[in-house]
């Protein structure tokens, strides 16, 4: 999240990309660092014990989201 921020203060777009485990955190922690616009996309929980080709589908699944984001 302030990595994004600070990208997003230098006019570099940038998305967030989480589980969404974290969607509540996420938007809290985007409001404390003054930024509660903050764009976030987020990927099915769990990860963690995900495989290489889970994580693919799973991020096959957010792309067009992903790039959606960044041009608003």
């Amino acid at each position: 999240m302030h990595d994004s921020v600070w990208f997003e203060i230098n006019k570099k777009p940038a998305v967030v990309i989480a589980s969404s485990e974290f969607i509540d955190a996420a938007q809290r922690q985007a409001d404390a660092l003054g930024l509660p616009e903050l764009r976030r996309v987020f990927v099915a929980h769990p990860i963690q014990d995900a495989t290489d080709d889970q994580m693919r589908a799973k991020a096959d699944a957010i792309v067009n989201e992903v790039i959606a984001a960044l041009k608003n």
